[in-house]
């Protein structure tokens, strides 16, 4: 299982990004497919998580701004970002909890999975 993200790049502060994350391989079923942020010397932190089930949690600091969606048949996932913050700055990285099935096994198993970051700048 692979998780391809894009989107990133420069932006003012006030304008919008859309982050784009496509999961591919041999997936029968994903969890959560969920959005990270990095910034150098601190921890990763959530930004926003959309469940199978369709609940949505984001951090309190993109609430209303932020929109976490996905498009089940391309299992892609879409992270619209909307007044951006120079404070928003930071590595975002993609994350999934897939289930596969395994050759020989009669139950699926779970695991996490991580994309490659992708950088948002906003400028002040």
């Amino acid at each position: 299982v692979q998780l391809q993200a894009s989107g990133g790049g420069t932006v003012e502060a006030g304008g919008s990004l859309r982050l784009s994350c496509a999961a591919s391989g041999r997936i029968l079923t994903i969890l959560h497919m969920s959005w990270y942020r990095q910034v150098t010397g601190k921890q990763r932190e959530l930004v926003a998580r959309l469940t199978r089930g369709g609940e949505t949690a984001y951090d309190g600091s993109v609430k209303g701004r932020f929109s976490i969606s996905v498009d089940n048949p391309s299992n892609t996932a879409y992270l619209q970002m909307e007044k951006l913050k120079h404070e928003d700055t930071a590595t975002y990285y993609c994350n999934a909890e897939v289930g596969t099935m395994d050759y020989g096994s009669s139950r699926p198993s779970f695991k996490d999975y991580w994309g490659r970051g992708t950088q948002v700048t906003v400028s002040s």
